[in-house]
């Protein structure tokens, strides 16, 4: 192992060193990244769940900024519209078709892919960054707890939906963006609905971050020889709307060494854009690097219980299984 790999590794065991803005500002240095060049998605199609703020935003601008189509699925009509005009302004060109869609209703999903196989020849690149966090337990309009529903379940409808799009655009890739809190959280299999602990926001959150990374190499698995990537990544620690409101006391301790957004999405933009991201699929990657699914042992979730957890979105989603096994 050279010296880099050994720093890399030594920044990853420590947490703090590799999740903060010094990680991403050693690696930079130690591996000499360098930006995708420009117009490198030009005549490429990408979709961007969340796309309005935070991590979704940063990555709606730059791979706009590549040249890329890119569709805006988002909740809200107003604030997509924003981010398109916005987009335009910038561009000088209108590539950048909105999708009103809630990740958290399957019908809502069901909809919005159905316009897109309406409207789209083809897609390139998905990226799946939406997300939310509810203080109480609540239900989804299909009767599943929400933070699985708009984390999961929903993702899950919207990939199985959009594979023909996927499968007939040559090198097509499909991105995750997870959280590092997920280490922290083992999967319940038997209680994946939270019903029988008291509930907890940001532990349903991590147990949904948990359970996508988990169906990312379920997907891969599935998906091998179709051309398909698919990749999980998580951001580290990022200065978001969504870590203000949801952890406001590690937000003001962590802030002075949180990444900026855009740090949080490089990986995404070179998931999206490098040639070199495309050999590998079934990965969860942090700053351009392969890392660990696990770090506690207890929280491993084995290829049985990943298949188990595919037939239960399978069910959930009450549709055909989309990569069935054979």
């Amino acid at each position: 192992m050279d010296l880099k790999s050994l720093v890399d590794d030594g920044l990853e065991v420590s947490v703090i060193g590799s999740f903060s803005r010094v990680g991403i500002m050693l690696r930079r240095r130690l591996f000499g990244w360098a930006m995708p060049p420009d117009g490198a998605l030009i005549g490429r199609t990408a979709l961007v769940t969340g796309p309005t703020s935070g991590l979704g935003r940063v990555t709606t601008d730059a791979l706009a900024s590549l040249g890329a189509r890119v569709i805006l699925v988002g909740r809200s009509e107003e604030r997509l519209a924003a981010v398109r005009d916005s987009l335009v302004a910038a561009h000088g060109a209108d590539r950048f078709p909105i999708v009103v869609a809630d990740m958290g209703s399957l019908a809502s999903v069901r909809t919005a892919v159905s316009r897109i196989l309406q409207t789209e020849p083809r897609l390139d690149i998905l990226v799946d960054n939406a997300g939310a966090i509810y203080p109480e337990r609540r239900e989804g309009p299909d009767g599943i707890e929400a933070t699985l529903a708009v984390l999961v379940s929903g993702p899950f409808a919207l990939i199985s939906g959009l594979l023909p799009l996927l499968k007939g655009s040559p090198g097509a890739r499909v991105i995750s963006v997870t959280s590092g809190g997920m280490y922290s959280q083992k999967l319940d299999l038997d209680d994946l609905q939270l019903i029988a602990e008291p509930y907890s926001g940001p532990r349903a959150y991590a147990r949904a971050k948990r359970a996508q990374t988990a169906l990312v190499r379920e997907w891969a698995r599935r998906l091998d020889g179709t051309g398909i990537t698919i990749n999980a990544m998580h951001p580290g620690w990022a200065d978001t709307p969504g870590l203000a409101e949801t952890l406001p006391v590690f937000y003001r301790a962590m802030r002075p060494l949180l990444r900026t957004p855009a740090e949080g999405a490089d990986t995404i933009v070179w998931l999206a854009a490098d040639p070199a991201a495309a050999a590998v699929s079934g990965a969860l990657y942090l700053d351009r690097r392969p890392r660990p699914f696990d770090r506690v042992p207890s929280t491993r979730l084995g290829a049985v219980d990943r298949r188990r957890l595919w037939d239960m979105m399978v069910e959930l989603c009450g549709a055909p299984d989309p990569a069935p096994e054979g």
